[in-house]
């Protein structure tokens, strides 16, 4: 009789869980964006272009860095609004290394809690989010022995949807502590690029805007031609982090 009341217990608690986690994915990626429109829409509308986000965190320059912050988590993980945009704006009004610090900050909890909300949903779950073929696509390049140079490379070459990999990354074998490093690594330079010319653009530098492009494109197709160096030198930082 015990035991069936453990039995019992055991699967009442389960299909708690369950509840609690549809009821999570509902708020996440129904609730939260039905408030923004119903609730916020007004506030939302002040973010039509770069114009109106320097002008909104010039108006609200203290007030705006916790909302900065916000929104660089919100871009990661339900990925509703354009994070380089932010960043540009960031850097125009803040200057390139505070522009920077929150950005890594925003970027930081934005990452870990899209990997860890996706542990604990659960596969299921994450594939009613993103679509199973969709994420089981990254699922294998991230249990594959190639994980640490995927990720890398994901979130270094712009223009690849990375919305999918935090989530991906929680369900895959990958260990928690070389995907955020590896990840944040990997967002730096795109990040940096965004910031400094934000700041650029605000001194009214124009060369060095262009210059800056330049070296971006170089930089990119170096990392291609050296791509195998690169994933010897990330081998060895995966031993090291992931030991």
């Amino acid at each position: 009789m015990g035991v069936n009341n453990l039995k019992n217990q055991e699967s009442k608690r389960k299909v708690i869980i369950s509840v609690l986690k549809i009821l999570l994915l509902i708020i996440i990626v129904i609730g939260i964006p039905l408030y923004a429109y119903f609730f916020k829409h007004d506030w939302l509308m002040q973010f039509k272009d770069f114009n109106d986000i320097v002008s909104y965190l010039r108006d609200y320059k203290m007030q705006a860095i916790p909302i900065y912050i916000f929104l660089q988590i919100i871009q990661i993980v339900i990925s509703v609004i354009p994070g380089q945009v932010f960043q540009l704006a960031a850097g125009y009004l803040y200057t390139f290394l505070p522009a920077l610090v929150l950005s890594i900050i925003g970027a930081f909890l934005g990452t870990v809690i899209s990997f860890f909300l996706a542990r604990w949903l659960g596969s299921d779950f994450v594939h009613l989010f993103f679509g199973k073929e969709k994420t089981h696509e990254y699922v294998q390049k991230l249990n594959s022995k190639k994980a640490y140079m995927a990720v890398f490379f994901i979130y270094l070459i712009p223009g690849i949807p990375k919305d999918v990999v935090s989530y991906a990354a929680g369900i895959s074998e990958m260990k928690f502590k070389p995907f955020i490093l590896l990840s944040l690594v990997g967002r730096l330079p795109g990040m940096m690029g965004s910031i400094m010319i934000g700041s650029m653009w605000h001194k009214e530098e124009y060369v060095g805007m262009i210059a800056l492009c330049v070296i971006a494109v170089i930089a990119f197709i170096l990392c291609l031609i050296y791509r195998k160096k690169i994933n010897t030198f990330l081998d060895k930082i995966y031993d090291k982090i992931s030991s």
